[in-house]
């Protein structure tokens, strides 16, 4: 009863020899960018002029009595 089988080192190879995942990997990488650049180009497109809830800016004030400005 002898149940091994013999096959040769090229048959029992789990996958085959080439560039194939390498080619979709680096496809698959560049177009990745390609949409990273574009959404940058679209956010910055509709991004507002002037944005709600930003930090406030800081205005001068007249000094009591005089044309210089003093700011807080």
């Amino acid at each position: 009863m002898d149940d091994k089988v013999k096959v040769n080192p090229t048959e029992a190879r789990q996958g085959r020899k080439g560039t194939h995942l390498l080619t979709i990997l680096i496809v698959a990488l560049v177009l990745a960018g390609i949409v990273g650049w574009a959404v940058g180009l679209f956010g910055g497109a509709i991004e507002p002029e002037d944005p709600v809830g930003g930090a406030p800016t800081e205005q001068p004030v007249e000094a009591p009595g005089g044309n210089t400005p003093v700011t807080e």
